[in-house]
Order: structure tokens, then C-alpha cells, then sequence
């Protein structure tokens, strides 16, 4: 336990306070027992730490990993019976997901200790989601993603700029003082700014290795797949990053993947919830349900860039943006006339000589530009769609 509490203190030494994600204000911590989930790399961890430093003392509070050595000759319901013996209240674990049974042993701590706090996050979202049905009565959870273009720009400048909303966007009220030419920011966000490790020089490597360990490790241990299938789901995933945007064919990919027609759904499925692809659908089944496919997109620009060695398309990595950008707190669908659609508005994304025509006559439709600085009438600048979360 000693070891536990050193590694602790030593993490907590090295958590920066001056800047705190969007989710942090997001979660409800009060809650007995929550959990965060989200692609790996986004920051997870160190929402954890920044939270025990500033709500919490280390004389009650715990923060542990699940891989830790520790557990390979303990159980966690030991450790949380210990812990709380010696009057611990806030236990704070981490990639829970490399823990076996884990939400098992975490219902039964939540049952056995009325008075203690559990927080848990997960970077193998699909673990977690096949664990929820155990505390899906205990534990909301939180998803949480990569940083926006607003929270960028405050860490590369300093500059606190508040959250704006769909409605602020296309009303032209965004005002950033201070900041006189967002494109250089811009482009730069979209190649390496998605994740808070874009400033290592091996950028690039360690985000290849988050591709390979999630497309490798985590979606076939949570689909009990083979290698071989394993390899299919990454020549998919190749063949998605080239693509303008692509379109699903099901029976067009289990040709060039060499995997059943009836299991590339289930696959996209996967992979969309381990955050390597989003899926734009329509609005069959209404807007929360589970609509027809139309369109399916890298999660984030940073994989175009780095799946794409050089192949990436412009549109595709525009698209790409408003589609991650807004989802976090819009319901973003297909649109028949243009590329999206969001609360009975039309959005057609281009390049700066991007025209009316394809939306002419459209009520609630607006242009959104790239390589603009500032809007006018629908025309509304595609990077200012980064500063809703």
C-alpha cells in the first residue's frame, strides 16, 4: 500500500493546474461512483489528478492504476476494504479496463461501502461498455474526447475563450481578443492539436502506436477475434482514411478486406466506439436513434494526417473537423441536399470559393468556409465550429 500512496504523490507532483479540460465541469463528481471513458491519449488521467489536487486531501483520497504491479497478487475489493478501514473515502483507479472482472468487484465495493466515493476511468471504451450492465444503476459515465480547437488555442497562447454556442457561431457574435489570425493556429490544430501529447517530438509514432494498440489489442479482445481479423480491421480502417468521405458498401468491403459481409457492420460499430471512426447517419429512428449509415469519417483530423501519409483529402479532413467538433454537444445527421444537418439546420462544408448553389432556396442553411477569418450572412468560418466545447 506504501507503494501505492509514493506513486500516488509522485504523479500528483508532476499534474499542471493552469489549464483544465471541457469535461471537467462537465462531471458530477458528487456522485457515489462515476466513470470517465474515452479514446486513448485524451487526457484522462490527468482530469483524475487535477481533481484530487484541487477538491481532494491525499489523506483520504487514493489514486491507483490497474495495471499496477500491485494487483497482480491482490484483489481490488482488498484494496478498497483496506483503504477504507484506515479511513480512505475517494478512490480514484484508473484504466480499469486492464483489471479482469472489474465491474464485478466494483459493484461489490460500491455495495459494501455506502460511505466511499469510487471514480473510474477507461481508455478501452468497448471494455467499459461491456461492463456497464453491472452499474449501470450505480454509475454514470462520462465520455470524454480530444481537445477542441478553443481549448488549443488557450494552451498555445494563454488566452481563456468561452464556449460558444451553435447559435453564437452562426450569429457572427464570436470574439476572440487577443488573437488576431486564427488560420496559422488553425492548420496546425488540425494536423497534431486533437491531442494533448501533439507537442512530443514523436508525435507521430505515439499516435500510430494508439492506432495500432486499439486496433490490435483493444476491439478484438472485447470481440474475442483472431490476429488475421485484427489485420482486417486495420486494412478497413486504411481504406476509410483515403476515402471523400467514404461511403459504406457493405459488400464493396468484405471484397477488399477479405471480412464477412455480415460482420463489417458490427466491425464499423466497434471501431466508432473505440474512437478511431465516426459514423454520420440519418434521422431514421429519431435523432438519439440508430439511424441508416450514409457517411463514415476518421474520428479526428489528426488520424486523417497520420493514416493518410500525404493521401489525405482536403474536404474529407474539413468535414472531418465540423463533424468532431459538433457532436459534443449537438446531434449532428446526414443531410440529403449537403453534408450535415443539426437541429433542422443545413450545413454544406467547402474551401473559400465554396458557392450558394447547392443550398439555394434552403431555409436555415449556412456555408461554412475554410480559409476565412470572418463570416458574413450564412457564410460562417469553418474554424469557429471549434469553439463549442
Amino acid at each position: 500500500m506504501e507503494r501505492l500512496y509514493e506513486n500516488m504523490n509522485a504523479r500528483l507532483k508532476s499534474v499542471n493546474q493552469a489549464f483544465t479540460r471541457y469535461a471537467y465541469d462537465k462531471v458530477k463528481w458528487e456522485n457515489r461512483m462515476l466513470g470517465l471513458v474515452g479514446p486513448r491519449g485524451v487526457g484522462k488521467t490527468t482530469l483524475f489528478l487535477q481533481r484530487i489536487q484541487k477538491a481532494h486531501d491525499t489523506a483520504d483520497t487514493l489514486y491507483v492504476s490497474a495495471d499496477n504491479i500491485w494487483f497482480s497478487d491482490h484483489k481490488l475489493v482488498d484494496l478498497a476494504d483496506i483503504f477504507y478501514k484506515n479511513g480512505g473515502k475517494h478512490l480514484f483507479i484508473d484504466e480499469i479496463h486492464k483489471y479482469q472482472n472489474w465491474s464485478l468487484e466494483l459493484k461489490q465495493i460500491y455495495d459494501s461501502y455506502p460511505d466511499m466515493h469510487i471514480y473510474f476511468t477507461g481508455s478501452s471504451v468497448l471494455d467499459i461498455y461491456k461492463g456497464q450492465g453491472d452499474l449501470s444503476r450505480r454509475a454514470p459515465i462520462y465520455t470524454m474526447q480530444g481537445l477542441s480547437f478553443r481549448e488549443y488555442i488557450t494552451i498555445k497562447t494563454g488566452l481563456e475563450i468561452p464556449v460558444y454556442s451553435l447559435d453564437d457561431i452562426i450569429s457572427h457574435k464570436v470574439r476572440i481578443s487577443g488573437l488576431e489570425h486564427p488560420l496559422p493556429l488553425f492548420r496546425n490544430y488540425l494536423k497534431h492539436g486533437y491531442y494533448p501529447f501533439g507537442d512530443d517530438i514523436d508525435f507521430d509514432m505515439e499516435l500510430g502506436q494508439v492506432i495500432n494498440r486499439t486496433m490490435e489489442d483493444d476491439i478484438p479482445q472485447y470481440a474475442n477475434m483472431n490476429v488475421s481479423t485484427g489485420r482486417k480491421l486495420k486494412h478497413l480502417l486504411a481504406v476509410i482514411s483515403k476515402s471523400v468521405p467514404f461511403k459504406p458498401n457493405m459488400s464493396s468491403l468484405a471484397e477488399t478486406t477479405g471480412a464477412g459481409r455480415n460482420n463489417i457492420a458490427d466491425y464499423l460499430l466497434y471501431m466508432e466506439k473505440a474512437g478511431m471512426i465516426n459514423q454520420l447517419r440519418d434521422s431514421t429512428g429519431g435523432i438519439r436513434g440508430i439511424g441508416k449509415v450514409e457517411k463514415i469519417y476518421l474520428d479526428n483530423t489528426n488520424l486523417c494526417y497520420n493514416l493518410g501519409r500525404g493521401e489525405e483529402n482536403t474536404g474529407n479532413i474539413r468535414e472531418t473537423f465540423f463533424a468532431n467538433q459538433m457532436r459534443v454537444n449537438n446531434d449532428v445527421i446526414s443531410s440529403d441536399i449537403s453534408d450535415f444537418r443539426i437541429d433542422g439546420m443545413t450545413f454544406e462544408v467547402g474551401g473559400p470559393g465554396k458557392g450558394q448553389s447547392q443550398i439555394a432556396g434552403t431555409p436555415g442553411s449556412f456555408i461554412v468556409k475554410d480559409g476565412i477569418e470572418t463570416g458574413y450572412g450564412n457564410v460562417i468560418p469553418l474554424w469557429m465550429f471549434g469553439l463549442n466545447y
